[in-house]
């Protein structure tokens, strides 16, 4: 199998596994209970949360365990709402996770106020659109840092000191970028952050809120005082263990992963360009784009179609998001991005990450231009480009 849909989930570690293991089986107590082997397990749970905040330069008492990232974008934007006294007015994006924007839609239909700010041609927010969309009854902003489909990094500093400078709370979606690139929310200045374990080798449904020291939230579940309070339900004690685990990993291995990923992700590029006429490139270039993502569209051809032809010789890709696979409509985030629909809905996204190699670049553009080629001789749309 050649795997290349890191951005939709990642391996789970052998090093996580071997952590998590005992406690799916001796270990099992419930960590609220008060006998010395629930102790034990409750030791682990803040051990783990130690080494997460240590991970993002946070302190422990500003960690929240969830099930994950959407769980975490759910509880920051509608905690903060709810605790919010300065009204209810939200700010965020065109291109958030639908994680995000399902949310948003929700509360326009309850009667929340909404700013969904626009994007240019590389998937980037203005800081001037930012603060002029800021109003006195705007409770909170929510800004995703590394967009899942095309790994355009946002400028979350930036826009977070304008957003402190108004009193506006900035949460930020990093499930993309946690694990890949360095983060501390110190230095970033945010107040939330949302990340997910299973986006750099960890399991999946768990994750976490990092929520500011003094940052005013209502909780997301009622019925327990886990989480102080703020998030009621026996925890994921194997999850959290290998969640603590795969971030400590994978921040060590930044410096050396995070070139070698970029290499490959320019070199495959640059074949696919080169190799491929009537193709481009979406989203920003450089480092201010993640370093495992290239989101490409072909022209003339149905992404899901390539995809279905990669999967028969054994390659794992995406359209875009894998929460909204199944979807008939182009990626909200290309339209944001001016595509169009052509371009839009001929597009794959190619997400590298620990386990791949240079020789999964050439493996992948062997498969890719017969099946590209085969497809456009069957397109009507090709056809009528070569007789124009």
């Amino acid at each position: 199998m050649l795997y290349l849909d890191n951005a939709a989930t990642t391996p789970l570690r052998g090093q996580v596994l071997e952590v998590m293991l005992p406690f799916l089986s001796e270990d099992f107590h419930n960590p609220s209970s008060v006998y010395t082997p629930a102790r034990k397990v409750r030791a682990a749970i803040d051990d783990a949360r130690i080494v997460i905040a240590d991970a993002i330069n946070a302190r422990p008492e500003e960690i929240f365990f969830t099930a994950g990232g959407t769980e975490s974008d759910n509880w920051a934007i509608k905690g903060v709402l709810e605790a919010s006294k300065r009204g209810r007015h939200i700010i965020t994006t065109q291109t958030e996770h639908h994680g995000i924007l399902f949310v948003c839609k929700h509360l326009e239909k309850i009667g929340d106020s909404v700013t969904y700010l626009p994007v240019d041609h590389e998937g980037f927010v203005s800081p001037q659109d930012f603060e002029n969309a800021i109003r006195p009854d705007t409770c909170l902003a929510s800004i995703m840092f590394a967009n899942n489909e095309v790994g355009t990094l946002q400028p979350i500093e930036q826009l977070a000191a304008i957003a402190n400078k108004h009193g506006v709370p900035l949460h930020t979606d990093a499930v993309q970028a946690v694990g890949h690139i360095p983060i501390d929310v110190d230095a970033m200045g945010v107040q939330l952050m949302s990340l997910s374990a299973h986006k750099f080798g960890g399991p999946k449904g768990v994750g976490v809120l990092f929520v500011k020291r003094g940052t005013a939230i209502t909780p997301m579940f009622q019925g327990g005082a886990q989480e102080r309070s703020r998030r009621a339900g026996t925890e994921n004690v194997a999850g959290i263990v290998g969640m603590a685990k795969a971030l400590q990993l994978s921040v060590e291995e930044i410096p050396t992963e995070r070139p070698r990923v970029t290499a490959m992700r320019d070199r495959l590029i640059h074949e696919i360009l080169t190799n491929i006429p009537h193709t481009q490139l979406n989203g920003a270039s450089g480092d201010r784009r993640l370093a495992g993502n290239v989101n490409i569209s072909f022209r003339f051809i149905e992404g899901e179609s390539l995809l279905l032809h990669l999967d028969m010789k054994g390659c794992c890709a995406s359209t875009g998001s894998a929460c909204s696979s199944g979807a008939l409509e182009p990626s909200h985030v290309l339209m944001a991005m001016g595509l169009g629909h052509e371009l839009s809905n001929g597009a794959i996204r190619f997400s590298l990450g620990v386990n791949n190699t240079d020789a999964d670049i050439f493996q992948l553009i062997e498969i890719l231009r017969p099946a590209v080629e085969k497809l456009r001789s069957l397109s009507p749309l090709y056809d009528d480009y070569l007789k124009s």
